[in-house]
């Protein structure tokens, strides 16, 4: 969600309010949501939806609350009658082809509807790519077209790709999934000593180390490095360790960093030369620079004032492995092959059985079932698992940047069957409610509702406005504040960096970290101020306090409300 910039702008990560919002991971979707301090984030975006469509081809889906409260999504089961022996619904007769009919005209409906310029979409169905194409513009406007070559950034679906690079690995006998990640990073710390020393790879992989939601992607907005975001993960606080799940991004890059060192590579170059080379993905990589030289590439579209602008870049060095791909739909449809068959390419075995399964099956709950009549979604390692209205066994992931990328990959793996959809937009469920369209008729011969209309509005809570004083007005009688001269100057904080208070153009404005952070402020009342965020972390709209403490007549600190989900956003001098 990502895995979320995260990879997604989320670390991937804007933060949004909790309503109904859900982390899709789709991310990356009954619906998990997470909620700290009453913000959501992007970094859950790549599995969010996921639980939506495992729970739901067709079913019921739902959403959990942060207070674990489950809301109804209003979506009518279909009577599916006996289960068959075997445990799963025979595919309807001729139900992929009717599906693969279908799919041109479904995707041109739902690029109309959602505002999307542009997508690549292409299916794999037993070992064979049997549909492959471009849809709309590259840019908006500029008409020149997508096509399946067209390399698109695809957020967190660099999670499931980096767990298939890891398996390689694994099968290499490099490393275990059950390897401590200490082993390979032993300066590494995370809060609890216990953790640190017995966080497996697969733990990081599975979102299971207890590290909270969108960790670390606080620090990719201002601009740290991987390095310096991995070292100050032992300032968060942790949740329990194996028995928590919370979708963070720079949790899986460290598990990814930890098989890369066990290999003696760059994570760059090990998935260069262990996965991308061997099967032909000359168009993929890891590298953002190497995203900058392809030709034929989409531009990234946010949604601002309700229309897709192209106004953004992202770069996800710095969380690469969990959303610093870059990809074209024919590079996807290799890798989507090679997943379907069980880690062999053509006659080799890339991938043994032993280190791939386990990244297939669950290995935490993404999002429990609140009732009894609903199914449960898991995560693996990097890979999103749910279990169809039908018994079949769904993969699935998600990926976004609120800059503008949207995407979906979806394994069916029982039938041999999966479909990837990039697009160069922010998420708005276009990308989910394709391929789940496509997948409903592939199992069932008709269509069972309108994905793009149960998908859109859950999506469109992560654009709801971050902060504290959202909607609020200063009071009528806001008591003066203090000479700015008082709050200049710089105040420490461990887990930020340094931060200062400058006096800039009759005002003061917030200045924090090596990307050169920058925020103006505005009187609010007595010593606190304004900020409204204009990163992927806050959308149109949002608005957070900064207040002053003062003690003797001397400012002493300041709060960053918005910033303050982990209570790390305290500066003192």
């Amino acid at each position: 969600m990502a895995a979320g910039h995260n990879e997604d702008r989320s670390a991937a990560g804007a933060t949004r309010r909790a309503g109904t919002a859900a982390a899709l991971e789709a991310d990356s979707r009954g619906v998990f949501l997470t909620a700290s301090r009453g913000v959501l984030r992007w970094a859950g975006l790549g599995v969010a939806l996921m639980a939506l469509i495992a729970a739901g081809i067709p079913g019921s889906a739902r959403a959990q609350t942060a207070a674990d409260s489950a809301a109804a999504l209003d979506v009518v089961p279909l009577d599916l009658g006996e289960i068959p022996p075997d445990d799963v619904v025979p595919m309807a007769a001729h139900g992929v082809e009717k599906a693969l009919e279908a799919l041109p005209g479904a995707i041109t409906d739902i690029l109309k509807r959602s505002g999307v310029p542009g997508a690549a979409v292409a299916v794999v169905y037993e070992g064979k790519t049997v549909f492959a194409q471009g849809f709309g513009e590259r840019e908006k406007d500029k008409g020149v077209p997508v096509d399946t070559d067209t390399v698109f950034q695809i957020a967190s679906l660099s999670k499931p790709i980096a767990a298939t690079i890891a398996a390689i690995q694994v099968t290499a006998g490099v490393v275990k999934w059950d390897d401590k990640v200490v082993k390979y990073l032993p300066d590494f710390t995370l809060a609890s000593p216990y953790v640190t020393q017995n966080a497996t790879i697969g733990d990081f992989y599975a979102h299971r180390t207890g590290l909270p939601l969108a960790a670390g992607d606080d620090l990719e907005d201002i601009g740290l490095d991987r390095g310096g975001i991995l070292t100050r993960l032992h300032l968060l606080p942790l949740d329990a360790f194996r028995t928590s799940y919370h979708y963070a991004n720079f949790g899986i890059t460290v598990g990814a960093v930890a098989v890369a060192k066990a290999s003696g590579e760059t994570w760059e170059n090990l998935a260069q030369r262990a996965l991308f080379k061997p099967l032909g993905m000359a168009s993929t990589s890891y590298r953002y620079a190497d995203f900058l030289e392809r030709r034929n590439r989409a531009t990234l579209h946010a949604l601002v004032g309700g229309r897709f602008q192209p106004l953004y870049t992202r770069n996800a060095d710095a969380q690469a492995p969990a959303g610093g791909v870059s990809s074209s739909v024919n590079d996807m449809t290799a890798w989507m092959k090679l997943v379907l068959a069980s880690g062999r390419d053509g006659k080799e075995e890339m991938i043994s059985r032993a280190a791939l399964v386990p990244a297939l099956r669950p290995q935490a709950f993404s999002g429990p079932a609140a009732t009894l009549d609903a199914r449960s979604s898991f995560y693996g390692y990097g890979f999103g698992v749910g279990v169809n209205a039908n018994g079949r066994t769904a993969v699935s992931h998600s990926g976004a940047f609120a800059l503008g990328a949207a995407t979906n990959v979806q394994f069916l793996p029982s039938a041999n069957l999966a479909i990837v959809v990039l697009t160069n937009a922010g998420p708005v469920g276009a990308a989910e409610a394709i391929a789940s369209q496509f997948m409903d008729i592939a199992q069932f011969g008709v269509l069972h509702r309108d994905w793009y209309a149960l998908m859109h509005p859950v999506l469109m809570h992560y654009y709801d406005p971050a902060g504290d004083l959202v909607g609020k007005s200063p009071p009528a009688n806001a008591q003066p504040a203090r000479p700015l001269a008082d709050y200049v100057g710089t105040y420490k904080n461990d887990y930020f960096g340094p931060a200062e208070i400058r006096a800039e153009g009759g005002g003061l404005v917030f200045h924090v970290g090596p990307g050169h952070f920058t925020l103006p402020m505005t009187h609010w009342d007595g010593d606190t101020f304004s900020v409204a965020p204009r990163d992927e972390n806050a959308t149109e709209g949002s608005l957070s306090s900064l207040g002053f403490v003062v003690k003797d007549g001397k400012v002493v600190s300041f709060t960053v409300d918005y910033l303050d989900a982990n209570g790390m956003a305290t500066w003192s001098r």
